[in-house]
């Protein structure tokens, strides 16, 4: 375990390591290394703890935040999939029209066809 690069404690935690990734900028390794689970080193100075915990509650509301799109493009994909069907099942089947639009469609043909003689 590495000293704390902010404090420079010497006691072997894993949040000194962490938090060295995160100095470099170094997300990745600070993610394999358990920012999401870090704990503070309880022999670091305040600023190290906090600088841990606020890299820690960032990180975890940018994954909810990429999970919430995730969701999003699934639900708005199965939406507009829903709506292609609906609409490829609406073109092969006829437009039957109701029993009244159809009656009334008869007798304006009886009629125009009755003025045309």
């Amino acid at each position: 375990m590495k000293s704390c690069p902010l404090c420079h404690c010497v006691e072997a935690h894993r949040a000194h390591a962490i938090l060295a990734a995160l100095r470099e900028g170094d997300l990745d390794a600070a993610m394999e290394l358990g920012l999401p689970d870090a704990r503070p080193c309880a022999r670091c100075d305040a600023g190290c703890a906090s600088a841990l915990i606020a890299a820690r509650e960032e990180r975890l509301r940018a994954l909810a935040a990429r999970e919430r799109f995730r969701a999003r493009e699934l639900r708005l994909a199965r939406r507009s999939a829903e709506r292609d069907a609906a609409r490829a099942n609406a073109a092969r089947q006829p437009a039957a029209l109701p029993e009244a639009a159809a009656a009334a469609l008869a007798r304006a043909k009886a009629k125009a066809a009755e003025r045309d003689r």
